[in-house]
Order: structure tokens, then C-alpha cells, then sequence
């Protein structure tokens, strides 16, 4: 009997899942096999908030399995060391793998494969399988990848997609590969309180909520800070327990603009990972420099701590960065006001900001975080580059009641209507009712005006 390796990076379900189809073929045993990367242990980005909801993710996958007919076998240390060990050990004569796009995944990859085929085993890296359109697939005349989001997604767009794969009925395990024990998410200290929760199971019973009805009201709707109009599944789509091409499949079927809305979104996270994976030295460098000379972290120290704790005087600022601690998740207009606030009002580092929320997010991805980042600062793809979002004009338009800062800020919870968005102008009497909320740590003039000093706009 032959035996096929299938290795689970970011694709964490049984539906729509390539590489397991084509390691099924043929009728063989197949080892699903998740290794906790030291790699990724090493470099930082085994936060507590994502491993939580991994441990979910691999609990759930295991269940999934084992109804199947089969159970999911976890290892420790080195990923291409342990793929090997593990193809050792069953005499496993393939792997396969989903491609992926950041530059230590192309190296692991290259190195993957180059000991693989040293043993005499075939490795198989399968495309869209953590995208709907593969990085690559479409480019422009001049250059190997989009930097400008319209025509990309034009072509995109016109790209047709592969046929959803259903789920596998039986998959057989040899019986003699050992397995650590799964991961709980009991046992991770310093998890956000409002984590939500992983697995494919539940990613797939949001996704059909979200579909039969929340999608309709997503283009109206979607920034609109406390309507929790949007989908969530963004951590799902990062730790794959939903497909994407799936989900562009089933949003495109549904009619009308919020559906088309929200699968242009779905483009935006196709197209900063076909950027990663041409420039992989994007995730750390400015794609496009503006020779900024950012306040360093130690003169800004006390603005930045401002920031992380949400004490910043500006209410929407500090309720999204507060959303971000207690949920291990934004609202993306949050994001883009909080990114804006820090690179352009605060004129610090877009990697200070990125490093934080790569610390908290449950969805913190390399590709989406880093390039929003650079977006947001500047330095990226962003067509206007100078831009700076008011976080109180703002506020006044998404979140025009102050709904959305009361639920975060408690201080301000007695203020009434939109006043709650510049609590400096209130009365005495009503300010004091704020009671330690603190003033602003810059005027928004002065900030504007160091920006443009610094991008020599004055």
C-alpha cells in the first residue's frame, strides 16, 4: 500500500482541500500531519491569540478525521526534519503541501523539497489553496506583479476559479505513526478574554450565517464601526479552516452589490499576497520608500504607549486599540484609523504598529498585515500616499452616535451623542464626568504639520 504525506500549514479543514484529494488518490493511506513550526516559535509569531485559536483549529481538524476514519498526527521542531521523519517512518513515497508566499515559507519550501527529493520522494506544492486566484496567475505586461489594486482586480475577476472539492468520506492513517499530544487552548496563558473561537466547523457555520444574511447589507454597512456588519472570517481565512475559493464561490452566487463588495475585499488579501510573493522583503522594507525619518522609539516612547493602551484623548483611536486587546481583533475601519493615527498624526515607525498587532491579532498575517501597514503609512501601494484620516471626522461619520467608543471606553460612557468623539470641548461639569479620560497627546494640527515637514510638503 502507498502512502502519501499531507502537510497542514494555513489550510486547517477537510473541505476544499487539495493536497489531501490528491494524496487520497488511488485509494492510499495518508498521514495528515501538522508540525508546530520552532521556526515560527523562534521568529515571534506564536502569540497567544493565534495559538489559541491553532489549538482550536488542530482539536477540530483531529474530530473531523477521526469521523472519517482517521486522526491527525502532530509534531515538534524543525518542519523539513520532522516531514522527513515522518515519510521515514511510514516509507511514505510523496508529500504534499500547500504553496504559500512569504519569504521563510519559500525558503522552507526550497529546502522541503531539495531533502525530499534527496530520499527519493516526490514533493507537490498545490496552488489556491490559501488564495481563490494563485500569486502569479495574473500579472501585468511590465512588471511580474500588480502594484495598483484596480486592474488587478480586473484581471482577477476575470480569472475562472476551480470547482469547490467536498470533503474526503474515508481517510486511512497507518496506524504506527506516533503523534504528540494536540495543543489546548485552556493551557495558553495571555489570551485575549473575548478570543473568538476556531475550527472549521464553526468557520463554516459562520460563513453560511454571514452568506444568508449579513452579506446583502455589507456595502452599505460595512464601516460601521458598532454594527458588527462585517463578516469575521478573516481569522478563518487565515488559518485556512475555510477555503477561499470557496467563499468567492458562494459570495459571488448570492446577488446584489454586498456580495460584490465583499469579494472585492476578498481580492484585497489575494492581491497583497501575489505582492508578497514577488518582493518577499516588502513584509519588513518599504515597498515604496519616502526617505521618512520616523521619531525613533525612544523619543516617542510615551506617545506609543499611549497608542498600544488606548489613552491617546481620541476616542475612536482608543476604543479600536481596545477592541484589539480584548477581542484579538479589529474592526478594519478601526484599522486604518488607529494605522493612520500612529504613522501619520503620532509620525512613528508603520512597524512599531505592525509589531503590535502581529502581537494581538488573531488574524495577523504577514502579507495583509505588513501591506496594510505600508498602505496606511504610505510607503506601499497606496496611490496617494500623503493621506491622513481625521479621527474625528471619522468618527462623526461611522460612528456617528458614539455607539461604538461607549461600548470600549467606559469613561465616556455618560456623554452623550457625538459629543462623546472630542470630550476636550465638553463643559466642565460634563468633562469631569469623564473622569480620568486623558486629554489628547497631540493636537491634530500640530501632528498634520510635523507630517508634512517630515514628507516636505511644506
Amino acid at each position: 500500500m502507498y502512502v502519501s504525506v499531507v502537510l497542514f500549514t494555513a489550510d486547517l479543514r477537510l473541505h476544499d482541500h487539495p493536497p489531501l484529494r490528491a494524496a487520497l488518490q488511488g485509494g492510499r493511506q495518508v498521514i495528515p500531519l501538522f508540525v508546530r513550526d520552532q521556526g515560527v516559535l523562534d521568529a515571534g509569531f506564536a502569540v497567544p491569540n493565534r495559538l489559541a485559536f491553532l489549538a482550536d483549529c488542530l482539536r477540530d481538524l483531529d474530530e473531523g478525521l477521526r469521523r472519517r476514519g482517521g486522526r491527525l498526527v502532530v509534531r515538534s521542531g524543525d518542519v523539513v526534519e520532522e516531514v522527513c521523519k515522518v515519510a521515514a517512518e511510514a516509507d511514505a513515497d510523496e508529500v504534499h503541501l500547500a504553496a504559500d508566499v512569504s519569504a521563510y515559507a519559500q525558503r522552507r519550501e526550497r529546502r522541503l523539497r531539495h531533502a525530499l527529493e534527496a530520499e527519493g520522494r516526490r514533493v507537490h506544492f498545490h496552488d489556491t489553496v490559501t488564495t481563490a486566484v494563485a500569486p502569479g496567475a495574473v500579472t501585468p505586461g511590465s512588471s511580474d506583479h500588480f502594484a495598483v489594486f484596480t486592474p488587478y482586480f480586473r484581471q482577477w475577476s476575470a480569472q475562472p476559479l476551480r470547482d469547490a472539492l467536498g470533503a474526503p468520506r474515508t481517510v486511512r492513517v497507518p496506524e504506527d505513526v506516533a503523534s504528540e499530544d494536540l495543543p489546548c487552548r485552556a493551557t495558553v496563558p495571555g489570551v485575549s478574554p473575548g478570543l473568538a473561537t476556531g475550527g472549521e466547523r464553526e468557520a463554516r457555520r459562520r460563513l453560511t450565517d454571514w452568506l444568508r444574511s449579513g452579506v446583502t447589507a455589507y456595502e452599505e454597512g460595512h464601516d460601521d464601526l458598532a454594527g458588527e456588519a462585517t463578516s469575521r472570517l478573516s481569522p478563518h481565512l487565515h488559518f485556512g479552516t475555510l477555503s477561499p475559493v470557496e467563499v468567492v464561490q458562494r459570495a459571488r452566487a448570492a446577488d446584489g452589490p454586498g456580495p460584490q463588495a465583499f469579494v472585492r475585499q476578498l481580492a484585497w488579501r489575494d492581491f497583497h499576497r501575489q505582492l508578497l510573493a514577488a518582493r518577499p522583503a516588502a513584509a519588513a522594507a518599504d515597498y515604496r520608500a519616502k526617505r521618512d525619518r520616523w521619531r525613533s522609539e525612544r523619543t516617542a516612547r510615551a506617545d506609543i504607549e499611549a497608542w498600544r493602551e488606548g489613552r491617546t484623548g481620541y476616542p475612536v483611536v482608543d476604543a479600536a486599540m481596545r477592541q484589539l486587546r480584548h477581542e484579538g481583533w479589529m474592526h478594519n475601519r478601526g484599522r486604518l484609523l488607529t494605522a493612520s493615527f500612529l504613522t501619520k498624526t503620532l509620525y512613528v515607525d508603520w512597524r512599531v504598529g505592525a509589531r503590535h498587532f502581529l502581537e494581538l491579532l488573531v488574524d495577523g498575517d504577514v502579507a495583509n498585515n505588513q501591506l496594510n501597514w505600508q498602505w496606511m503609512a504610505g510607503t506601499g501601494t497606496d496611490t496617494r500616499p500623503n493621506r491622513v484620516l481625521n479621527p474625528v471626522t471619522q468618527a462623526k461619520r461611522y460612528d456617528p452616535d458614539g455607539t461604538y467608543v461607549r461600548r470600549w471606553v467606559p469613561e465616556l460612557r455618560g456623554v452623550r451623542g457625538g459629543a462623546v468623539h472630542e470630550p476636550w470641548k465638553l463643559p466642565g461639569l460634563e468633562r469631569a464626568a469623564a473622569g480620568d479620560y486623558p486629554d489628547p497627546v497631540v493636537a491634530l494640527a500640530d501632528g498634520l504639520a510635523r507630517f508634512r515637514r517630515a514628507r516636505g510638503r511644506d
